[in-house]
């Protein structure tokens, strides 16, 4: 089916960018874990979030439905939980059994009131109905291997011992099987409760995965990289750690958040120019460790906290300072606008790009807190901007990343140098005979024409082009209304297996094609 381009009649540009997508140049399988995604007890995430009974939409279990469907809709395959920061100081024993005999807890991460209302128990059921795995982590700030050993028995063993019947006799017959297990977070943080140096951290993260491993040799561990890209030990943070615990862990982590504190659009949508480098940083990390170990393990990475954050920060200093000792209170609230859903896009990009070395990725995180989803206590749930680059790729990214072969004109950025106009990748599911483009137009004030040949997929044809465009950047959803989604785009040409198109400036598309 062809359609007849309809290009905006202003447009005289010299800029213009092609893209050749070929079946033969793979990256590498995408695993589905990459689109993951992030609960930590801080703020309105679980109470009030996930997890509010009496409101109108909660289930039996006080689950909000409402939120439920949001997640569902996002095909979110593993969510890291309890934390984050809260993780340190976290008292697993406390969020388990009866609920009228668990322990109040004071959370020193984000100086709140922990209730333990809901616990690991609850997590694991919410989990199930949202058609999640659950990706834990154990408490290597303030606590350490006997109460990793300990939570481990309790979650996934079937044996006549203490801790596994402690779990039956909390009315759960069968263990929760967690695969995934991160030894800490943000251990070289200064902010964290029990920081530790690069060597203490490694060689407590491998005596931890050692003994976890003998009571369940099935567990992949990620142990902890730079809390982000800008502490002073990285990448030495990274080098010392594996050097002590390189073989008893599968992935490495990587955290990073970007923000436009400068309200300069075009370097925030350049800002894919550090994560780049950081993943590469990071990877040849791992690889020096790699050679100097004589391994033939080659180590992967977790990008498990990822996000844009900046719009809240200064009402949640003068919260944690002023307001201590809540519980679930407004923190980290971002509410996210247009320009925020193309960098999530441009992230999105980036990962696909690295599919042979990322196959964890979290989005931090789900709902309320620095969330694509966001609710109201007394009223409903909506879907933020950023909602809907993260729902395409999950749903259409799946299949093999294929290189993208991109020739683009450019545009100079004031921190990042000069940047290509328009960034991409591709994804091509071979069972479903789909290959699927994703790509940014980062050019403020420049519609940009595009061109992708598509050549070897010989008979396929455009199922959907779905493009999210707006003229205010600063343009945000609420529940009185939604300013940025996605429509379905019929200005384009296909034709002799050439596709071509123009390019909103500053616009998210997909382009689907198939048989």
């Amino acid at each position: 089916m062809t359609h007849k381009p309809i290009f905006r009649r202003y447009i005289i540009s010299s800029k213009k960018a092609k893209m050749i997508v070929d079946k033969s140049f793979r990256i590498a399988p995408v695993d589905k874990r990459v689109y993951g995604s992030f609960i930590e007890h801080l703020g309105r995430a679980v109470y009030n979030g996930i997890y509010q009974p009496g409101h109108a939409s909660a289930d039996e279990e006080g689950f909000r439905t409402d939120v439920l469907e949001l997640v569902k809709e996002l095909q979110v395959p593993i969510i890291r939980y309890p934390g984050g920061n809260f993780v340190s100081n976290f008292f697993w024993e406390d969020s388990v059994g009866p609920k009228e005999q668990r322990k109040k807890r004071l959370d020193l991460a984000w100086r709140t009131l922990e209730t333990n209302e809901f616990g690991l128990g609850e997590f694991s059921n919410w989990t199930k109905k949202a058609g999640s795995d659950i990706m834990m982590a154990v408490n290597l700030g303030t606590r350490g291997i006997a109460d990793a050993l300990n939570l481990l028995e309790y979650c996934n063993l079937d044996t006549d011992t203490y801790y596994s019947n402690l779990r039956k006799s909390h009315g759960v017959k069968e263990p929760y099987s967690i695969k995934t297990w991160c030894l800490g977070n943000e251990m070289d943080g200064p902010w964290q409760m029990g920081h530790k140096t690069a060597y203490e951290y490694g060689r407590l993260a491998a005596e931890t995965a050692k003994a976890m491993k003998e009571m369940d040799s099935s567990l992949e561990f990620v142990s902890c990289g730079s809390s982000n890209v800008d502490m002073a030990t990285f990448p030495e943070w990274e080098a010392v750690s594996l050097e002590q615990d390189y073989d008893y862990v599968d992935y490495i982590s990587l955290h990073q958040y970007y923000g436009n504190q400068d309200n300069d659009t075009e370097d925030f949508l350049a800002k894919t120019q550090d994560l780049e480098r950081f993943i590469h940083t990071v990877t040849a990390t791992c690889d020096y460790i790699k050679a100097k170990k004589r391994s033939r393990k080659t180590l992967n990475l977790s990008f498990d906290e990822w996000n844009v954050w900046f719009h809240s920060k200064a009402a949640d200093s003068d919260e944690m300072a002023n307001r201590p000792w809540q519980t679930a209170p407004h923190l980290l609230e971002d509410i996210y606008d247009f320009e925020d859903a193309l960098l999530v896009g441009l992230i999105l990009i980036t990962f696909l790009k690295h599919a042979d070395r990322l196959k964890i990725a979290c989005l931090a995180q789900l709902v309320n807190v620095i969330a694509p989803i966001m609710t109201d206590n007394e009223g409903g749930a909506f879907r933020q901007s950023i909602y809907y680059p993260f729902l395409h790729a999950s749903r259409y990214g799946r299949g093999t990343a294929l290189t993208p072969v991109i020739s683009s004109t450019c545009h100079d950025t004031s921190r990042h140098g000069e940047v290509t106009d328009i960034d991409a990748a591709a994804v091509y599911n071979e069972e479903k005979e789909e290959v699927t483009i994703f790509a940014v137009n980062r050019c403020a004030g420049q519609d940009i024409p595009f061109e992708a040949d598509l050549n070897s997929f010989e008979g396929y044809r455009v199922i959907e082009y779905l493009a999210m465009e707006n003229d205010d950047m600063k343009a945000v959803n609420s529940l009185t209304g939604e300013k940025v989604t996605p429509y379905s785009k019929k200005e384009y040409q296909m034709e002799d297996g050439i596709f071509t198109t123009i390019m909103k400036s500053c616009s998210w598309n997909v382009i689907r094609l198939g048989k």
